[in-house]
């Protein structure tokens, strides 16, 4: 698939209009008129904080993000800390950054009870995270309601780092999101962190040979069983140029034999996917842009709106209505 220039990846990105059910931008604005700005001044704060000690924030609310949306949809549902719920499952046993959206919450209620949900707080949260790490600002539409369910075996139906690159786009098709989308959403992972064990088998035993794998770069090979040598749980991030700065670096390294997980690395050369990395990796404007519009886009995925779903009072548990029928249950008895 080649594409010659920008107008006409634009233009065949708007050819079919999304539709975002009620979403919409600037929900709160009488409801709740200062939640953007409560979200925004909290995360700039927090995370200002928290990246002197964990650099990693970002990816951390991309990842958690990512996590919701992509199973059962973006309904808050990763946030509930209960034992059967998807946050103590599989790949999400390591998602990260739940203080900051309970802090920011905690705020929202105090200024607008029972108004904003934790769907999009933990959207707004991560836009935010992602401009202060130089990456785009985007409008978000609003207006998504919390889950009422919750779905564990869902999370390992999450696209995995060794998945193939038709698998991978097929994911991301069944939710709506077009090849385009898809490479863009990866490229989060040039603010992204992988542990060794995700990719330990490519430096050391590749498909059982005992070797390291091929279309890696040796000195990266090198590099990388460095560090996986030196700790008990080590990780490392995923671009290997600017790994805390949100840019298209990570679509560079990949094209030069330089992706950390078998993915990655599988982007830049499938035919599928090649030549919009080679377009990402040429124009740091054109995958920003790009990224704020999938971003939009998989943030519709599943929503609840209007009568559906709830507005969490605890981003961690489910609102209690027991007194309701307790209430009920006087007024018959």
């Amino acid at each position: 698939m080649k594409i010659a220039n920008f107008s006409t990846l634009f233009s065949i990105l708007f050819i079919v209009p999304v539709t975002f059910a009620q979403l919409r931008v600037g929900f709160y604005n009488n409801s709740c008129p200062t939640a953007e700005t409560i979200v925004q001044t909290i995360v700039r704060n927090l995370v200002t904080d928290e990246f002197e000690s964990d650099p990693t924030i970002t990816a951390a609310l991309l990842r958690m993000h990512f996590h919701d949306c992509f199973v059962g949809g973006c309904d808050g549902s990763i946030l509930l800390n209960s034992t059967d719920s998807e946050r103590f499952v599989g790949p999400n046993l390591s998602v990260r950054g739940f203080e900051l959206i309970d802090e920011i919450k905690t705020e929202l209620e105090a200024q607008c009870p029972s108004n904003v949900s934790c769907a999009d707080i933990m959207a707004l949260a991560t836009r935010d995270s992602v401009s202060l790490a130089g990456g785009p600002n985007y409008n978000i539409p609003t207006g998504r309601r919390d889950g009422l369910t919750t779905n564990a075996n869902g999370v390992f139906d999450l696209i995995g780092p060794t998945a193939s690159v038709a698998a991978f786009l097929s994911f991301f098709g069944e939710r709506m999101l077009n090849t385009f989308d898809a490479v863009a959403l990866l490229g989060a992972h040039t603010v992204g962190v992988g542990s060794c064990d995700l990719f330990e088998d490519r430096l050391t035993n590749f498909n059982g040979t005992g070797l390291p794998d091929p279309s890696m770069d040796s000195n990266l090979v090198a590099n990388l069983t460095s560090i996986c040598a030196a700790s008990e749980n080590p990780s490392t991030g995923l671009d290997r140029s600017t790994p805390l700065t949100f840019d298209n670096a990570f679509f560079g390294q990949i094209r030069a034999s330089r992706g950390v997980l078998q993915l990655d690395q599988r982007l830049a050369t499938d035919e599928a996917t090649s030549s919009v990395v080679a377009q990402y990796a040429a124009d740091n404007d054109l995958f920003k842009r790009q990224f704020a519009i999938a971003m939009v886009k998989m943030g519709a995925v599943g929503v609840l709106t209007g009568e559906n779903g709830d507005i969490r009072t605890n981003c961690w548990a489910f609102n209690d209505k027991f007194w309701v029928v307790c209430d009920v249950f006087d007024l018959l008895f």
